[in-house]
């Protein structure tokens, strides 16, 4: 059994164009072409174009999605473990959501605050493994002990500090400004001071492969619909994302 190119389109929310250009970039080839020219899909074909849009969904651009699914994996394995990962985020996102209605129903009628529940679905460690895998038991246990020495004040003010250099990259992002800019190359700036005052991680330390880390960073900006979300613009998408990235790439070119 195969469905048409048009009943593929409309069954997962995309254009025949669309399909198309994948099969001209050789991302997703047809199954078969009909003597009419229609490009028809099978099993296997749609099974590809779920990873793709998964993929798409975390803000991967074309290129890395067809090295992703290159890789030789099995459709399945992949599948599994992606899975396995929307579960944890489904998870983190529905704790998310009671503690913050939890903290407006407080609000809302005057109640107390549980200070122990607010923050329930933020903990900085679920990380763990990620940032031990990148860059390194060390530099996860650096930044733990350097967190867990703040004080509470130390902690807000830091967050605010974390808060208004996102908030500064929108406003440049839907200001249209130039990633090479000096506005852009201040907030770079800026970017980087931040990323160094955090222990552990390779911009903190002296002989650290700075630029390195910051362009890798910078990647993952774009490329990680949970650091993207950081950068959001209105319009969504990453396209504010993808404009802190080009804007340290140049920072990181020229000053690092």
């Amino acid at each position: 059994m195969d469905w048409s190119i048009q009943e593929i389109a409309r069954l997962a929310g995309t254009t025949s164009r669309t399909l198309r250009h994948y099969d001209d970039i050789g991302l997703l080839a047809p199954s078969r072409v009909a003597r009419n020219g229609y490009r028809h899909y099978d099993r296997t074909a749609l099974v590809r174009l779920q990873r793709i849009l998964l993929l798409r969904e975390l803000g991967l651009g074309l290129p890395q999605i067809a090295d992703v699914l290159d890789r030789g994996e099995s459709e399945e394995g992949a599948l599994e473990a992606h899975l396995a990962w929307l579960r944890q985020e489904q998870e983190r996102m529905l704790r998310q959501i009671a503690s913050v209605e939890s903290t407006i129903h407080a609000l809302r009628e005057g109640g107390p605050i549980m200070a122990e529940n607010m923050f329930d679905g933020f903990d900085h460690t679920r990380y763990k493994e990620e940032v031990e895998q990148r860059w390194g038991r060390n530099a996860y246990a650096a930044g733990d002990r350097w967190w867990r020495g703040m004080s509470a004040d130390e902690r807000r003010e830091w967050q605010q500090r974390v808060a208004d250099l996102a908030g500064d990259w929108v406003a440049a992002a839907e200001g249209g400004v130039d990633p090479a800019s000096d506005v852009a190359q201040d907030l770079a700036r800026r970017h980087v001071a931040w990323l160094m005052s955090v222990p552990g991680t390779p911009a903190s330390e002296n002989g650290g492969d700075t630029k390195a880390y910051v362009l890798g960073l910078a990647d993952m900006y774009a490329a990680d619909l949970r650091f993207a979300a950081n950068y959001a613009t209105r319009d969504g998408g990453t396209a504010g994302a993808e404009f802190v990235r080009d804007a340290l790439r140049v920072y990181a070119e020229a000053a690092l």
